[in-house]
């Protein structure tokens, strides 16, 4: 969108937040870089400059604003609806790899060279692999100075830097005070930080509005797994298996933010943990352009008016949602929480949680590919389904993660056994964030279509869907919800 000038003009001039994310306008009189529903005055449009992406900004010698804060604002909804190199590596990037693994960990992982990755970045965004990853970095640092006690070698530390120097550098640079200046300044607004048990961290989840929460986090209560996940004292709470260690984190629904209580054991993990959190959560979104694709239905229109911007309830671990949708075929809800709450009592990792009661990590493909199948209390093909799938994820024949290609992950999900339509799509609805996955063989949906006056037969509803394409994942949201089940209703 950042080439569209006169498109970029009207958005800032008229302060629209909705674009927040989508471009970065820089201001050349000021050398100020500002996210398009900065409060100020607007700058004379011969004055404006769009970039891509913060570090783009970054790049060219633009620092933040103190106003509008951009790098708070919503990650780009590019990258959730598309599965090209430059998307994959963006979802990467925001989960730390480049900080873990570098630039050729990074090529590795996409299965291209590190110039080509690097070529298509600088192409799309107008900075490389190294200059997004630092830009994250940056943010992370802010984020922890701000909301943090803790001193700043820790906190240099905790969101990438290789020095502390850098730390500084880095900090003055992109922000244009010092780490202890910008955190005087925090304290001046909000007061001090609050100091709570070791490893906690308080943070506010943006999102663009509207979001209407009742699904989102009806569906993860609703089908929480005991000792993993839980919905306790008004939040969602489930533990996390993360690069350096392991974290649990609460996620609490508000007007205009997602809360974050995040508890972990090495800090190293907070860029990883929020951009997960994020994941799970659809944070990233964009719903004024799916709502608007969906209500032109005449069909569909009413539920969208009835409860705007439905988001769609996705994962923190792409392998543990696999699992979980093969142990979810033709049983009820409650029973496929019973059978995944064995496979976690028997070989998921103790953790202690002293805010609640999570108390095990989803066991990992490797732990279950060494289990019996016979003691597995599901019918034999099934079983032959579940051993199938978790020794292809531990033997790295099947990738699911950030990096994945869709269609490629589709045909390879395809082709083991027991795997059909239904569970392909769920899997690349919900693990993969396909942002067009469509269950068309679903019951739910088939019913709610039934309803609605929709065609039913799956055959019928998919070339009718067609013309909600790219967001028709969206749209079996909107179908669920008709439907008076527990995954609907936000708890209490």
């Amino acid at each position: 969108m950042h080439a569209d000038t006169e498109r970029c003009v009207r958005a800032v001039q008229s302060k629209d937040g909705r674009f927040d994310g989508w471009f970065y306008t820089a201001v050349l009189t000021t050398r100020i870089y500002c996210r398009p529903s900065c409060p100020v005055v607007p700058p004379k449009p011969e004055n404006m400059v769009f970039y891509p992406s913060a570090a783009a900004c970054q790049q060219e010698g633009f620092r933040a604003c103190k106003r509008c804060r951009p790098d708070t604002s919503p990650g780009s909804p590019e990258w959730n609806q598309r599965a090209d190199l430059v998307a994959r590596a963006m979802r990467l990037i925001a989960d730390g790899l480049v900080d873990r693994e570098g630039v050729p960990g990074l090529a590795a992982h996409l299965g291209y060279s590190t110039r080509q990755v690097e070529r298509q970045l600088l192409a799309e965004l107008g900075a490389g692999p190294l200059a997004l990853a630092r830009a994250q970095r940056a943010q992370t640092a802010r984020l922890l100075i701000e909301t943090t006690a803790l001193p700043m070698a820790e906190i240099a530390f905790a969101a990438g830097f290789a020095s502390i120097r850098t730390f500084n550098d880095t900090v003055r640079e992109v922000f244009a005070l010092a780490p202890s200046e910008l955190r005087a300044k925090a304290a001046g607004r909000r007061g001090p930080a609050v100091t709570g048990a070791p490893g906690t961290l308080s943070l506010r989840l943006p999102f663009r509005a509207p979001l209407t929460p009742d699904n989102l986090f009806g569906h993860l209560a609703a089908t929480a797994v005991p000792g993993v996940e839980e919905w306790h004292e008004g939040a969602y709470r489930r533990t996390l298996r993360l690069p350096y260690g392991h974290g649990t984190v609460a996620l609490t629904p508000n007007p205009d933010h997602i809360g974050c209580r995040l508890t972990l054991t090495d800090p190293r993990d907070l860029t990883v943990a929020i951009s997960r959190c994020r994941r799970l959560l659809d944070l990233d979104a964009d719903p004024v352009a799916v709502d608007a694709q969906l209500h032109a239905d005449p069909l569909l229109a009413p539920l969208i008016d009835r409860a705007p911007g439905r988001r769609v309830p996705r994962t923190v671990d792409e392998a543990e949602f696999a699992v979980r949708a093969v142990l979810g075929q033709q049983v009820s809800t409650a029973a496929a929480r019973t059978h995944a709450a064995r496979l976690v009592l028997a070989h998921g990792e103790p953790i202690e949680d002293p805010a609640g009661g999570l108390t095990h990590l989803f066991p990992t493909p490797e732990a279950l590919a060494a289990l019996d199948p016979e003691t597995l209390a599901l019918p034999r093909s099934r079983r032959a389904t579940l051993t199938t799938l978790v020794a292809r994820l531990a033997e790295g024949a099947l990738r699911l993660g950030a990096e994945s290609d869709w269609a490629k992950a589709r045909t390879q999900l395809g082709a083991l056994p027991g795997f059909g339509p239904w569970t392909v799509e769920v899997i690349a609805m919900r693990a993969l964030g396909d942002p067009d996955a469509f269950l068309a063989t679903d019951l739910g949906v088939r019913r709610a279509a039934a309803g609605l006056g929709l065609p039913s037969t799956p055959a019928a509803l998919t070339s009718r869907a067609a013309a909600w394409r790219p967001w028709r994942a969206y749209a079996v949201q909107y179908l669920w919800a008709t439907d008076d089940h527990p995954i609907n209703v936000l708890p209490g």
